[in-house]
């Protein structure tokens, strides 16, 4: 099995578009959630984590003054990300930057991309950090947005019990049966992931946990507009 690092997920970065959406039910409402929850006056916007795009094409299509830095630590999502921007014609409105969020959180002055964003948003990235980092990387967050600026979150959550997380376990297996997918399949094109820089294998937290390390950060509004099953959007306002 191909090594890759964690979130890359796929062994083959041009089976991400396609697999991801096989892999998790309704990916695309979950990020068209993210774009919703952010003001229609933002111009600059932090991507974390930003993988092969999708996320951020999404908001690039619906604002149409957003200009987009993105950060990730992989230069194959990375290259792939800016083809799929430059196709789309948005290439002016994008910057994809080769960074380790951890690091960001931890050493900002490594990476000159300056604060006062008015919106921050990441899908499928921070539950690779462990909690420590999480609050860290959220603190870094609240501290680079305008003052009314809003952070959003699409993620998997560390389900509340044991009998939850075999509900979710459940729900997810009877989508795929309901789409046709074969989870076993699609499984078998996955890597291995190992630990990269501050990011390791799944670190989930529990969507309460995650509500208090925001609150903790300095986000004084704090919401939950997307749920389905062991998949939320979070995040909030300052």
């Amino acid at each position: 099995m191909q090594n890759v690092f964690p979130g890359e997920v796929f062994a083959n970065t041009a089976d991400f578009d396609t697999g991801i959406r096989q892999f998790l039910p309704r990916y695309d409402e979950m990020l068209e959630v993210i774009t919703l929850c952010i003001s229609s006056t933002s111009r600059r916007i932090l991507e974390l984590g930003c993988g092969t795009g999708e996320l951020s094409l999404k908001i690039l299509n619906r604002y149409p003054e957003a200009q987009v830095i993105a950060l990730d630590y992989s230069p194959r999502m990375l290259e792939f990300a800016q083809d799929k921007i430059t196709a789309a014609g948005y290439q002016q409105r994008w910057t994809g930057i080769q960074a380790d969020f951890g690091d960001w959180a931890n050493n900002p002055e490594n990476l000159d991309i300056g604060s006062e964003f008015d919106a921050c948003v990441s899908s499928l990235a921070i539950h690779h950090l462990q909690d420590e980092m999480k609050l860290k990387l959220l603190e870094r967050i609240a501290a680079s947005l305008t003052q009314d600026g809003c952070f959003w979150n699409a993620d998997p959550t560390l389900p509340e019990s044991p009998t939850l997380a075999e509900v979710y376990k459940a729900a997810r297996k009877e989508w795929a049966v309901e789409q046709g997918i074969n989870l076993t399949e699609i499984g078998a094109k996955r890597g291995a992931s190992s630990t990269q820089g501050y990011s390791s294998q799944d670190q989930l937290a529990s969507l309460d946990a995650h509500l208090q390390m925001l609150s903790k950060a300095g986000f004084k509004t704090v919401a939950v507009p997307w749920k389905y099953y062991g998949l939320a959007v979070f995040g909030g306002w300052l």
